[in-house]
């Protein structure tokens, strides 16, 4: 026993570490990620310092409208360019004028003869960025970029979705892990449905049925897809939920927009800051339905900061009311991101999977786990990992479903899911775009 758990351990280092030259690190540079939201990085506003997956850089966008993410550290004499001028094309260091381009080609070296002669020799550190569903991605990785996934809550226009971010402090695999634990939901987000919107109540009332659903698994071209059944026997029905686990860092769920029907999605992005901190990137979306943005601002915005710093943290523990059990489960208040990182973050800065007792219930998480080593290993060999895109043809996401359905019992979900992805439950409803 003590040998499989110091294996187990193994495999968690593997996994957890994101480094620079780390396996994992290796792995989610080989993808796009989200490194900020564009409307917090606007024309003529200041260069922001970030900090991703270990590495230290400043993220600006350039007098022409261009998003630019290089290390940093001036390449002369290591000053910060988080506090450079933006002008000329690029971002200008203020300690001796050194000016860097978004390809991090320095253009001007000013207190050199000639401009400096040899500007052309200096290749500062920087990483392509594009933008797509209201953020800054940026590819860390080497080589030539993979295709940008076209995923529906990403690729539709603006009036379509809403996007917002949490500060985590823990490791990036446990935050999206909760993401994929079906019978969390029945417990952690439990609480008294006529103290919520209508939205909310028509999304979660779901988690309150046959909190021992049946659960299976199937491997996808973007990851895994999980199937969770829920029994209605008086109704000699089921309700299925159908959710994602998106290689290596990311999900698609059911969100605050199930309760518009079918034709929406929630996308969460589990970005390392480092080994013990991340962010996680909310992308929520619908197709046929205006979202209640209004009513996700509200209930977000007081529980995080303008920096999206949760108001509940470890410090105050996580401001739960005893006397608020009553009505709520674990008595923190009916916002569900709150809850989930309270819950990973309680796991500890990283978790040790050697303490586990995984069960059948869990029968995503290690597939997942599995499936990340796999594609470690593929990087290791010199081969793109799952999900990754280089042809055009694979980048449409119809077969990405995200379902709550009330069905008969006999159907067989994954069939269901099959025939479903002939279709295109994405399909924008014009008349959204045209009453934005």
């Amino acid at each position: 026993m003590a040998d499989a758990r110091d294996d187990i351990r193994r495999q968690a280092e593997l996994l957890t570490r994101t480094g620079p030259g780390t396996p994992a690190g290796e792995l989610l540079r080989r993808y796009w990620q989200p490194v900020a939201f564009a409307k917090d990085l606007p024309d003529g506003g200041p260069p922001r310092p970030v900090r991703i997956m270990g590495e230290d850089l400043v993220l600006f966008r350039d007098d022409r409208g261009r998003a630019g993410l290089l290390g940093l550290k001036c390449s002369h004499r290591c000053a910060d360019l988080s506090y450079g001028r933006l002008e000329d094309g690029g971002l200008r260091c203020v300690y001796h004028g050194w000016l860097y381009d978004v390809s991090g080609r320095c253009l001007e070296q000013p207190g050199e003869p000639g401009g400096g002669a040899h500007r052309d020799q200096v290749r500062h550190l920087a990483y392509p960025c594009l933008e797509r569903g209201g953020a800054v991605w940026a590819y860390m990785g080497p080589g030539q970029p993979p295709l940008f996934p076209e995923y529906p809550a990403l690729s539709a226009p603006e009036a379509y979705r809403f996007g917002g971010r949490w500060f985590s402090a823990c490791n990036y695999l446990q935050g999206n892990e909760g993401n994929i634990d079906p019978v969390h939901t029945s417990y952690l987000h439990r609480f008294d449905l006529d103290q919520v919107d209508p939205y909310q109540r028509i999304s979660t009332s779901v988690f309150g049925v046959d909190t021992a659903p049946r659960l299976s698994i199937e491997n996808a071209r973007f990851g895994i897809r999980l199937f969770t059944e829920r029994s209605l026997p008086a109704q000699g029905k089921k309700i299925l939920r159908v959710t994602n686990f998106v290689m290596p860092n990311a999900c698609a769920i059911g969100g605050y927009e199930t309760g518009l029907g079918r034709g929406g999605c929630s996308m969460f992005w589990h970005v390392p800051i480092d080994d013990t901190h991340h962010w996680r990137y909310e992308f929520t979306f619908h197709s046929k339905a205006k979202l209640p943005v209004h009513l996700i601002v509200d209930q977000q915005g007081s529980e995080r900061d303008e920096n999206d710093m949760p108001y509940r943290n470890a410090a105050n523990r996580y401001r739960q009311d005893r006397d608020e059990m009553s009505r709520t489960f674990i008595g923190m208040g009916h916002n569900f991101p709150s809850h989930d990182l309270f819950v990973t973050e309680s796991q500890g800065a990283i978790h040790d999977h050697g303490a586990e007792h995984l069960v059948t219930s869990d029968l995503a998480i290690a597939r997942a786990r599995r499936q990340i080593a796999a594609a470690i290993h593929d990087v290791e060999e010199g081969k793109d990992p799952l999900g990754v895109l280089r042809h055009p043809a694979d980048n449409d996401f119809r077969d990405l479903l995200v379902l709550t359905e009330a069905l008969d019992t006999a159907v067989d979900p994954s069939e269901f899911c099959r025939e479903l992805a002939q279709e295109n439950i994405y399909a924008l409803n014009p008349e959204i775009a045209a009453a934005a």
